[in-house]
């Protein structure tokens, strides 16, 4: 067999399709999240379709629950899919029907090597110190010599020339054919093979443009066989870098990488944080770094994505997601921020977390920033002080306290610029510095050591439960 090789359109010059295929784990990791982006996005910014395949052959662990976190983290990120998802374990008997095409065509051959021979084989080849590739004596035998066995179906790959890839990230790539060995397609079972599966459906399922992780660069060469042979049209393909950890070592769970739904649940990142975050991580668009959905559409192309593996910082991800709660409307946040609190939020303490948003976003990263924050507005009296707050109490901090409370029980109103000026009043009063002041009172109304701004605080609380836990402290 010559030279083939791939182009930079689809063979039949149709619009561009592109699929994202996840297996059910238990979580959709961020590397395959990403990989996923990629592939909505091209098909988004060339006005294409984007497809969505659930491989879930592996029967124990695609469960319904694995399925629906897959589901449930890819709405969070915003990513949507024409057409309704295709499940592939609902298409086995496609499957093995081309399986069985493969053998009409003499494409494929029944192979009825023993475990125990093909072990021997793996043996002859370290022996020798060569690469193991199949020699299988049933490739060309009579099939009317067959036994009354078990056996799988295997491709027959070519042995000549070479397969050329252009891939559309990694450039062209090239393998000797003779480097192909003769896969499974079916196994003594009769179920088909990952690698005959994810054929057959980017077939049937119309995919021009094939966009994964460059783990799997070397598996086109051994599907381009099933291509070929089937006479189909091959997918344009873009193997995408695979994201690393900071010391340039693979993702693990020690750089951070989890699934999707922890960066939202465990780490409270913002679904536009992420989804910016994730699509800088090997691509970018000049020196942008906060992208919108609507310019990512309109910018994103291949020809932008890198060849180097990207590297995760999740303390960019954090100074990230910061922009994008400050960026946020307060009532959504108070929103979000209701549904972390551990009790029924009403409506008039919803309110007063709206309310209190424009003190607490500048200080917070995350979600849990912001819930941790805001925990002082619902305390219940008499507050309990934390560890490194009580040393703010000694020495003459109660009698301030209570000079604090006679001020602030004479305002004439309620607001920041009258609480700032007598409590200022009193520092100057007593001789010494506002934060001598500020001090105890923030310790008084939270129970914590920091805060929004104090006079803030005073705001939010209100004069009546202000009052009561500065003289909670008092005595």
């Amino acid at each position: 067999m010559g030279a083939t090789s791939t182009s930079g359109a689809s063979a039949s010059g149709s619009a561009i399709v592109t699929r994202f295929a996840p297996s059910p784990t238990g979580y959709l990791h961020i590397g395959n999240a990403r990989t996923g982006m990629f592939a909505w996005l091209y098909a988004r910014h060339h006005g294409g379709r984007a497809l969505l395949r659930i491989e879930d052959t592996d029967k124990v662990r695609s469960t319904k629950e694995a399925i629906d976190v897959i589901f449930d983290g890819l709405g969070w990120l915003g990513l949507d899919w024409d057409d309704e998802p295709v499940f592939q374990a609902t298409r086995v008997d496609r499957h093995a029907e081309v399986a069985a095409e493969l053998l009409a065509k003499g494409a494929a051959y029944r192979c009825y090597m023993t475990q125990d021979e093909l072990a021997e084989a793996r043996a002859a080849a370290e022996r020798d110190r060569r690469p193991f590739r199949l020699q299988s004596p049933w490739r060309d035998a009579d099939p009317s010599t067959a036994p009354d066995r078990p056996f799988v179906v295997r491709i027959k790959a070519p042995r000549e020339g070479e397969t050329v890839v252009d891939d559309l990230v990694q450039g062209r790539v090239t393998v000797a054919n003779a480097e192909l060995d003769d896969m499974v397609l079916l196994r003594s079972d009769g179920t088909p093979t990952y690698m005959l599966a994810v054929v057959v459906d980017d077939f049937d399922m119309g995919v021009t443009h094939v966009i994964r992780g460059d783990d799997h660069l070397n598996n086109v060469f051994r599907q381009l066989t099933i291509v070929h042979a089937m006479g189909w049209p091959e997918p344009v393909y873009a193997h995408i870098p695979l994201i690393h950890g900071g010391d340039g070592a693979k993702l693990s769970k020690r750089h951070g990488a989890l699934g999707v739904d922890a960066y939202r649940d465990e780490l409270g990142i913002l679904p536009e944080a992420l989804f910016n975050y994730l699509l800088r991580l090997g691509w970018g668009h000049g020196d942008d770094e906060i992208i919108s959905r609507e310019q990512a559409i309109a910018w994103f192309d291949l020809d932008a994505v890198g060849k180097s593996p990207a590297r995760f910082d999740i303390k960019k991800l954090e100074n990230l997601n910061g922009h994008y709660i400050r960026a946020t409307d307060d009532s959504t946040l108070s929103d979000l921020v209701a549904g972390r609190l551990d009790f029924e939020v009403s409506a008039e303490q919803r309110d007063l977390l709206r309310r209190a948003m424009p003190s607490l976003k500048p200080r917070a990263a995350n979600l849990l920033d912001l819930t941790d924050g805001a925990a002082f507005l619902f305390r219940t009296r008499p507050l309990g002080i934390d560890p490194d707050a009580a040393p703010l109490f000694e020495g003459g901090a109660r009698t301030l306290l209570a000079r604090i409370h006679a001020a602030l029980d004479g305002a004439v109103s309620w607001d920041t610029e009258t609480l700032e000026t007598a409590v200022r009043e009193v520092a100057e009063a007593a001789g010494v510095k506002l934060g001598a002041v500020a001090q105890p009172l923030r310790a008084a109304l939270t129970g914590r050591r920091t805060s929004p701004g104090i006079f803030d605080v005073l705001e939010l609380l209100g004069r009546e439960e202000s009052l009561g836990r500065i003289a909670d402290q008092m005595a």
